[in-house]
């Protein structure tokens, strides 16, 4: 290719950039630039910095997928249901609108719960609310020794959790199960002891949730979000239930929404939990409660 055809198509590129871009930021999407560029290289099957290393034939087909994609990012799906990926701890998932998008102050209860599970020679462990799978896979990459068992009562959300841990090729170390919190759905036996009890559970109050960012509030599946009156009733119902699931010396791990950490201890110190650690996320937020049993 000549310099003046590079230079034609750089200028093409750009000027479909600034076209998907621009439409992005009249619909009141953050980040437009950002977004146009992740579309644009998904529409033509590269990674986003091959848009500027690679030579890209910008042609009808192309801006044809480009336009269709700027519509539904417009109407405000999210970008990750909608390249049907989003990467957590390092990890690529595959995402779907029956699943949440796993967000990065989640990487928190990760770590937190590797930490626990590092520190012993083999360890159980049990995702509740697993969505997507992001947590219970994670742990499960990164750390071989556990047994990893990833509920939901989603039908939908455990296939595509199932999907992620053959992706990851962790799928004989882990066990999909349909149930309710601690209630069984499936046909399989009760759930077992843990040394590890990890969850996200839905905690947005009900009457905040029409007030949550149009690509929450009208995308991503209210039944993964919606924590009841104020929020803390799946924390009630695991702390009413994690005595009897605990292993000795076990932990449980909660992700927890701004300003919940001590309601949230409250709760399990009801339980007869008496010993707690609270974990910031990088941002500051209190957004981790560990809590063991037994202690003062």
């Amino acid at each position: 290719m000549t310099e003046r055809a590079d230079r034609d198509s750089a200028n093409q590129l750009n000027l479909l950039l600034k076209d998907m871009a621009d439409r992005l930021s009249t619909a009141g999407v953050d980040a437009p630039r950002l977004d146009a560029e992740l579309l644009l290289a998904f529409a033509a099957k590269i990674t986003r910095e091959g848009l500027f290393t690679k030579s890209i034939v910008i042609d009808e087909g192309l801006r044809k997928r480009c336009n269709g994609l700027i519509e539904l990012r417009a109407s405000r799906m999210p970008l990750a249901y909608i390249i049907g990926r989003r990467e957590f701890y390092s990890l690529e998932f595959e995402v779907s609108p029956e699943v949440l998008i796993p967000r990065p102050e989640t990487e928190t209860l990760v770590t937190a719960a590797l930490e626990a599970v590092t520190a012993r020679r083999t360890a159980n462990v049990i995702d509740l609310c697993t969505g997507s799978g992001a947590i219970a896979l994670a742990i499960a990459v990164n750390a071989p020794h556990a047994r990893v068992t990833a509920t939901d009562i989603s039908v939908q959300a455990l296939e595509v959790g199932a999907r992620n841990a053959r992706r990851l090729d962790v799928h004989t170390r882990i066990e999909f199960r349909r149930a309710d919190c601690w209630g069984i759905i499936d046909a399989g036996g009760a759930l077992g002891r843990y040394e590890v009890i990890a969850a996200n559970p839905p905690y947005v109050r009900e009457n905040e949730i029409d007030s949550l960012a149009p690509e929450v509030r009208d995308f991503e599946p209210r039944i993964a979000l919606d924590g009841g009156a104020d929020g803390l009733d799946f924390y009630r119902r695991i702390a009413a239930g994690a005595g009897e699931h605990l292993a000795a010396e076990g932990v449980v791990i909660v992700e927890v929404g701004a300003g919940q950490a001590s309601d949230v201890a409250a709760i399990f110190r009801a339980e007869g939990f008496g010993d707690f650690e609270i974990v910031n996320d990088l941002p500051g937020i209190p957004r981790v409660v560990i809590a063991r049993q037994g202690l003062s």
